[in-house]
């Protein structure tokens, strides 16, 4: 039996906790783009604003959005790792003519769970999800300390930061 699940709306604030985490390790060096983390609040008082928008998009199975997580195996009611991604619709191409590309845009694990394979795990539901939902490519954006984990998987890097893999 697998420990991930496809997260559900009650597992938003474990989620936006995870974000977080993932929020304050960005940012040094070699990590993702300068952007992604200037003037970044390491705070977490956006997180209820953030709060109901997140809950109704966890509860929509059908919709372009999907967060899987693995429940902490030592405190209950926490999550150990998360990963999240959407599908978006572009313009096709020879290479992806029905324009749809799966996006990684948030993976993170809880500093007492790493280095258990969770993130990989969670990863393996994602792609599975994407390729369920047509997706003929998945891109994503990686900190240097991540970046074996999305070489393993097949991710190749691009021009720019943005890694690809083809399924």
């Amino acid at each position: 039996m697998s420990l991930v699940r496809r997260a559900e709306p009650a597992d938003a604030p474990e989620v936006l906790r995870l974000r977080q985490v993932m929020i304050d390790s960005l940012g040094g060096p070699g990590d993702v783009s300068p952007e992604d983390t200037a003037g970044s609040d390491r705070s977490a008082d956006w997180h209820g604003e953030s709060l109901p928008g997140l809950r109704v998009r966890l509860g929509e199975p059908d919709g372009d959005f999907a967060a899987f997580v693995v429940d902490h195996p030592e405190r209950p009611g926490a999550l150990a790792a998360l990963v999240a991604g959407t599908i978006e619709y572009r313009i096709g191409r020879s290479a992806n003519p029905r324009g749809t590309v799966g996006f990684v845009f948030s993976v993170a694990t809880d500093p007492e769970a790493r280095r258990r394979g969770y993130a990989r795990a969670c990863m393996g539901e994602l792609l599975e999800w994407f390729r369920s939902r047509g997706a003929a490519q998945v891109q994503l954006t990686a900190s240097a300390q991540a970046r074996p984990l999305y070489d393993s998987l097949g991710f190749r890097p691009k021009p720019d930061p943005l890694l690809e893999l083809k399924l």
